[in-house]
């Protein structure tokens, strides 16, 4: 190869196409087109193809598991954001419930109101609230508040005799505690101390 001007080779121009330009005759191949060039035949002898090929799958592994874990945690957050809002819209309409409970008890609720109050109660329902708090069940402080104590000697237990208000769930989630009163087991009186008669 002559040398440039500045002192370097030139370029060496390979025209690999298989049309020739001049003659449009399609060229043919020769073996030492075809064999591999000598880099590219140590870089598979010692395996360094292997190792990028490795490498690179390893790395789409990853990324493709870091995807799949961002497109799970988008789920679950998706889903506790819904979770959430329809609790607090939910936690909103308890007081208009409990309105419907006292007019229904008291007999008020008749006519188109008593319509209006079964659809709002149908439809609360299909959201998941769930009303609990039943006279008679044992009570539990993590879903029940106690407004009032006693003592009878009716129950073996710590136990809800009348239910104040009724509690309200969504799922496992407790939106409102029932208020109930409480009695425990016990004299209705105290007792009185034989020294203190003396």
């Amino acid at each position: 190869m002559p040398p440039r001007d500045n002192g370097q080779d030139e370029p060496v121009i390979r025209d690999n196409r298989k049309i020739d330009p001049e003659t449009g005759q399609v060229r043919e191949t020769t073996v030492a087109d075809q064999a591999p060039q000598p880099a590219a035949a140590e870089a598979i002898a010692n395996g360094e193809l292997a190792a990028q090929l490795a490498e690179r799958t390893a790395d789409l592994q990853r990324l493709q598991a870091e995807y799949v874990n961002y497109r799970k945690r988008v789920e679950r957050d998706r889903a506790a954001v819904r979770e959430q809002a329809v609790a607090g819209a939910l936690v909103e309409l308890l007081p208009v419930l409990d309105d419907i409970g006292r007019a229904r008890d008291h007999g008020e609720l008749t006519g188109g109101f008593a319509k209006v109050a079964e659809s709002l109660e149908a439809a609360v329902t299909k959201l998941g609230l769930s009303a609990f708090g039943q006279k008679g069940e044992p009570f539990d402080p993590t879903v029940h508040e106690a407004l009032m104590h006693s003592y009878s000697p009716d129950v073996t237990e710590p136990t809800a005799i009348e239910v104040l208000q009724p509690g309200y769930r969504m799922g496992d989630r407790v939106l409102r505690p029932a208020r109930v009163a409480v009695a425990e087991p016990g004299d209705a009186t105290p007792a009185s101390n034989d020294d203190d008669e003396n």
